[in-house]
């Protein structure tokens, strides 16, 4: 709360939205300032606040100013307050399909209005704004569409931009972050339960957000897992496996270079070789892989195949 009302200058640097924004909110939408006193300009109250700050949330994340001011009026408390089940939030599917543009703009096709809200809010640099979208998106949706259906599209614009301009590094790296952040939060099961899935990347690679939703999908439907992270060498994959000993592992790449299938011969004649070795990433290439070990596709095929040889 605001120990006073503030002027219009302040609340917009609070908001980091510009003046005449503010403007065009009161005189379109009727988000304006309610305190007035003789003689002085009208202010901001902290309640106009918070539906400004409601305001600003949804718009980033792609609703339609008319039907995000209706909401801020309708709700007045900050947006990480609201439940993502209320149905206020289904606004978000109901938006026309906006033209992809150049500049700034990151490319998301025909992803939908929950993607391209996202794309903005990762141009911009809004963590907190993504970090809401994203956890809004997953509790809705569940894991793998989120993956599917907005994460990835985003993740593409943003390699489509960077191969063209060469810029948006940041952007990704920001976004890679808050997306660490909300499948991490997917909650796990007891701790009671050993898991029997390791994941990994291959050696000396270093992406792992594939393996980040594979683990947070797989918990989803109780099934806890391991996960080593980024650039694991083969004799400390090895001896990870000798020590916990897996049903499943799952071995990520990236690029050709560090796909190397010889990083799975170790696996396949360890004295406690796995049930299953499977990889998984457009670094492998099918024909060059040991018969026994599968390339798994897309994320649903990923949970279906680990699943069944980890229950089995």
């Amino acid at each position: 709360m605001m120990d006073e009302a503030l002027t219009a200058g302040a609340v917009a640097r609070r908001l980091g939205v510009a003046v005449t924004t503010l403007r065009t909110w009161h005189q379109r939408y009727g988000l304006g300032p309610s305190s007035h006193a003789p003689g002085q300009h009208r202010r901001y109250t902290s309640e106009d606040l918070d539906r400004l700050e409601v305001m600003r949330r949804l718009t980033a994340q792609g609703v339609a100013p008319a039907e995000a001011a209706a909401w801020a009026k309708r709700m007045p408390v900050p947006i990480e307050k609201a439940a993502p089940s209320d149905p206020a939030w289904t606004t978000t599917e109901a938006i026309p399909a906006a033209r992809d543009g150049g500049g700034h703009a990151i490319p998301v096709g025909r992803a939908g209005a929950t993607a391209r809200g996202l794309a903005r809010a990762a141009i911009r640099l809004d963590a907190a704004a993504q970090r809401d979208l994203l956890q809004m998106t997953i509790s809705r949706r569940g894991v793998v569409r989120a993956w599917d259906e907005v994460i990835m599209p985003v993740l593409a614009g943003i390699g489509e931009r960077y191969a063209a301009t060469l810029k948006f590094i940041e952007v990704e790296h920001l976004l890679s972050r808050t997306i660490t952040e909300a499948l991490s939060a997917v909650p796990r099961p007891p701790v009671g339960v050993p898991p029997r899935i390791l994941l990994t990347a291959a050696d000396e690679e270093q992406h792992t957000l594939p393996l980040e939703a594979l683990a947070a999908a797989l918990a989803e439907t109780g099934v806890p897992t391991r996960m080593l992270g980024a650039r694991v060498p083969p004799p400390a994959l090895a001896g990870a496996i000798e020590r916990t000993g897996p049903a499943v592992v799952v071995i990520w790449s990236q690029t050709p270079e560090t796909a190397d299938p010889a990083q799975l011969e170790p696996l396949l004649t360890g004295p406690r070789r796995p049930y299953l070795v499977a990889v998984a990433g457009p670094g492998w290439t099918k024909h060059a892989l040991p018969a026994e070990v599968p390339l798994l596709g897309g994320l649903t095929e990923a949970i279906q195949v680990v699943t069944a040889a980890a229950t089995a």
